[in-house]
């Protein structure tokens, strides 16, 4: 994900250098760096504030498992959001850059294009990482290695099929996002329980198949594990929480195949 995003940031500078280079604006590429700075600093400070929030409620089981619940679901939500964008934009994002620069080649215009555009992914970055808690060094190599291939595609080092890696890593997003809204209603379903809102008994906590003493546990699982980072499995979910990640997953790719559809029978 932050491999995806990162890269997603890091080919916008690009576009935009490129773009200032062409119509001969290059006195205007500090902006865009100035631009970017500030992004990582907000996307960094947005994700501190997240994490500090998050750490107050660590000793109170009750209170935490709300929060993660809320917190998921509101990053379905912002990355739901994403998602669509690079659905409809994805394949024209570079038309896209420049029309966004075009329409501001002043310095502060240029900033501001740099900041959204580039704090958008880190925001993104931030909410998903937080919200799937994920490992802050898994987030930095991924970063890491987006910049990496970034800096080999602007110098020419080697070419790389941007289109067909974006479509991977976007199916990648879809199902962590779906997995991130069943691990949201599952948080809230055991807070619920927890404080006795909702009986044990209750058909919302009934398990779909209970799978957490084999090799197919989500968290320790020789097979689970994987494929909890790969797929979002979970290896005990209840039917509302499977019920409700799949239904999503299934509408974003369906949504995503549709759109492609319609837009190729429109270029006809």
């Amino acid at each position: 994900m932050s491999f995806r995003e990162g890269l997603e940031a890091f080919l916008i500078l690009i576009l935009i250098f490129r773009f200032l280079t062409k119509t001969e604006n290059q006195h205007l590429n500090r902006s865009v760096i100035y631009g970017f700075i500030s992004s990582i600093v907000f996307s960094l400070v947005f994700g501190g504030l997240l994490f500090i929030i998050g750490s107050q409620f660590d000793n109170l089981d009750e209170i935490g498992k709300v929060w993660e619940s809320i917190i998921s679901i509101v990053a379905v939500g912002f990355v739901t959001s994403f998602i669509i964008w690079m659905i409809r934009h994805g394949d024209g994002i570079k038309s896209y850059v420049e029309s966004k620069t075009a329409f501001r080649l002043t310095k502060k215009g240029i900033y501001i294009i740099s900041f959204v555009l580039v704090g958008r992914e880190g925001v993104e970055i931030a909410l998903f990482s937080f919200a799937g808690q994920y490992h802050y060094l898994s987030v930095v190599i991924g970063i890491f290695l987006a910049m990496i291939v970034a800096l080999g595609i602007f110098f020419s080092l080697f070419r790389i099929n941007i289109s067909v890696l974006f479509k991977i890593t976007l199916l990648y997003i879809i199902i962590q996002v779906g997995y991130l809204l069943g691990y949201g209603i599952h948080e809230g379903l055991s807070a619920l329980n927890s404080t006795g809102y909702l009986e044990s008994n209750s058909f919302l906590l009934t398990k779909a198949y209970d799978m957490s003493n084999t090799v197919l546990n989500h968290k320790e699982g020789i097979i689970g594990l994987p494929l909890n980072i790969l797929v979002g499995w979970y290896s005990k979910p209840e039917w509302t929480q499977l019920f409700a990640q799949y239904t999503f997953t299934i509408y974003l790719l369906l949504y995503w195949l549709s759109y492609n559809r319609k837009k190729s029978k429109l270029s006809v």
